[in-house]
């Protein structure tokens, strides 16, 4: 009986063995048959732009306090449009005059109660002019509200948050590319070191890569309308702007033979 069976496990072994004798050979991209992959040197570069600013971008705020809600938004809209009007007669454009935030909340005043005593309107806004015209923007932005104090709780008031000074997408987009520029022949300069040193060539660039380098720097000082007048007589708010830098990184990796 145990003859029956060993024709038929012979002939199973051989179909296994010429199933894995007709099998392809394969090989992992970009590696030899070998298994070696192809020598490589990889280095980083970073370039950097200084220039001017080319925008000024002035943050303000509008505030009033009443006994209602509906009292503070009105305060608040009717010196909104004051500064939109005062802005707008000088020369900036309408479309650069934004809102960025409203908001309307109660006010309290605690002690061994919590007691409402009104309302407190915000309205936020963008103007954005040319780094010139931005001190002549703070003060006619702080001229056309209304600055008072209504008793101890109510108040409104115009309030510059802060000015940055920056560049223009066109600007910023041409600076970048000198940028990457620069940061390619850094990087290429410090892989022909490497490549000396090691005593090889550089043949190509296998791969390269960048990220998102623009890095804005606006260093700003700002001499706000109040503490001018205080000081000056009146005089108006001076503005000194500092250097912009365009700053791009790139990871280059290079062929070498």
């Amino acid at each position: 009986m145990k003859r029956q069976f060993i024709a038929p496990l012979v002939l199973a072994g051989l179909v296994l063995m010429a199933g894995c004798l007709s099998a392809p050979l394969q090989s992992t991209p970009g590696a030899s048959t070998d298994g070696d992959t192809a020598p490589t040197i990889t280095t980083s570069g970073v370039g950097e732009v200084t220039t001017e600013a080319d925008l000024a971008i002035i943050y303000l705020s509008v505030t009033a306090t009443a006994e209602s809600a509906d009292e503070a938004r009105g305060m608040v809209a009717e010196d909104v449009a004051s500064v939109r009007q005062a802005l707008t007669d000088a020369g900036i454009s309408d479309d650069n005059i934004q809102t960025t935030g409203f908001n309307i909340w109660p006010e309290y005043r605690y002690g061994e109660r919590q007691e409402l005593v009104g309302y407190r309107a915000t309205h936020t806004m963008k103007v954005e002019v040319a780094p010139d015209q931005a001190g002549e923007a703070i003060d006619l932005a702080v001229g056309a509200g209304s600055t008072s104090t209504m008793g101890d709780e109510f108040t409104r008031a115009i309030q510059v948050q802060n000015v940055q000074f920056t560049l223009t997408d066109e600007r910023r987009d041409e600076l970048r590319s000198e940028a990457l520029q620069n940061a390619v022949q850094n990087a290429r300069a410090d892989a022909d070191s490497i490549a000396e040193a090691a005593n090889v060539q550089i043949t190509g660039v296998q791969q390269a890569s960048t990220s998102n380098g623009y890095t804005p720097s606006p260093y700003y000082q700002v001499e706000y309308a109040e503490d001018a007048a205080a000081r000056s007589g009146g005089a108006p708010t001076e503005l000194s702007p500092g250097p912009v830098t365009v700053r791009a990184t790139v990871n280059m990796v290079y062929t070498i033979g």
